[in-house]
């Protein structure tokens, strides 16, 4: 059932996407995170959901919504959201191919009441193609675009949490998209559908590493470049106390810093760019780093130019002096959580609470409005 002690925000929308109105379907994942970042930006974001599903309305990713329960096989509701959907600027639903034409809410009847409409479409494999009907996740939809090879140690490739399918291939492409034909809408009068795929979105991530194969600068393989992990001057290296730091001094000047705070005076460190000296020089670079605290060494590089900085677990990473004085956290129920981003020197976005409406309330102001 929902929540029904969710606080009632009546504040005004603040944002640079203040006044735009967009319908959400329910769903996991790219979707809601997408409608998070829209909602941040200052749209109201109407998310329909199935009666009687779990819901928290103080979680990260549903923050800004007004959450409405509705039967989405009784032919009412299905008239009820094609009302409300005449009064929207966009539509987000990530459902399989198809979903949504069974329902009757598909891109060609809801053009048709609402031709200025954006329908954003969130999936994995995307609405055609010989996957399109399978299901998958992160994990699998970034297999296929040469990102998770590339990602991990040489005995094996290592999944990068959700970020490279869902919330970056996902996600963000599903807001650039459904931004781009906003703008576009808005001069030229007419919709149109945004088909984001993860496995499209990933591979779009890729281009700067399929540019630099193209060039010889790549190798296939892991641990065998210069930004997965095999260079010495680009990775990972543990520290006396247990803890973690990282370094990605690529350019000559700061690997010249690196080398005069690390002490690394010996001449084989000269061969900085030499792919074969690599192992050799990440061995010894590994026991410098193993002699002296992650605290120690952000005493040494940290705000200099190597390019350095402490892996911070999310638990440490609020109470970074960087991250406090941006305040890039914010504590909302009692759960920290990233503040809103990008930022905006005019319109700034801002969380609003989540909280259960009614359709018809929801259409009656929305037909007030306009």
């Amino acid at each position: 059932m929902l929540d029904k002690s969710a606080p009632q925000s009546q504040a005004r929308a603040s944002g640079p996407l203040a006044g735009f109105r967009i319908v959400e379907f329910a769903g996991i994942g790219p979707g809601p995170f997408a409608c998070m970042l829209l909602a941040d930006m200052g749209a109201e974001v109407i998310t329909l959901d199935r009666v009687g599903a779990k819901k928290n309305l103080k979680a990260v990713a549903v923050r800004g919504r007004k959450v409405v329960e509705l039967d989405l096989k009784d032919k009412g509701a299905i008239a009820q959201v094609l009302d409300l959907l005449g009064s929207a600027d966009a539509l987000v639903e990530g459902f399989r191919p198809g979903v949504m034409e069974r329902l009757g809410l598909g891109p060609d009847v809801v053009l048709a009441r609402n031709p200025k409409l954006v329908y954003g479409r969130m999936t994995g494999w995307g609405q055609e193609g010989p996957l399109a009907q399978a299901a998958g996740h992160d994990i699998n939809y970034i297999s296929v675009t040469g990102a998770l090879a590339a990602i991990g140690t040489k005995a094996k490739p290592l999944p990068p949490l959700n970020l490279v399918g869902d919330f970056g291939g996902g996600a963000l492409y599903l807001v650039v998209g459904v931004l781009a034909a906003l703008l576009e809408a808005s001069k030229s009068g007419k919709g149109q559908v945004v088909d984001t795929a993860m496995c499209d979105g990933a591979a779009s991530l890729m281009s700067m590493f399929f540019d630099m194969k193209a060039m010889g600068r790549w190798i296939e393989g892991r641990e065998g470049n210069f930004l997965d992990g095999g260079a010495h001057f680009y990775g990972v290296y543990e520290c006396a106390c247990g803890n973690f730091i990282s370094i990605g001094s690529i350019e000559p000047q700061f690997y010249a810093l690196l080398r005069e705070h690390a002490g690394l005076s010996e001449t084989c460190f000269d061969a900085q760019m030499d792919r074969k000296a690599w192992p050799a020089l990440k061995a010894k670079l590994t026991e410098v780093f193993k002699s002296k605290t992650r605290d120690d060494w952000c005493k040494i590089m940290e705000g200099t130019d190597i390019c350095f900085a402490p892996i911070l677990t999310m638990a440490e990473a609020p109470k970074h002096p960087h991250m406090a004085a941006r305040n890039v956290f914010v504590e909302r129920h009692g759960v920290t959580q990233p503040a809103p981003a990008p930022r905006f020197s005019r319109t700034p976005s801002a969380i609003r609470e989540a909280e259960t409406a009614e359709i018809g309330e929801i259409m009656g102001a929305w037909k007030a409005g306009r």
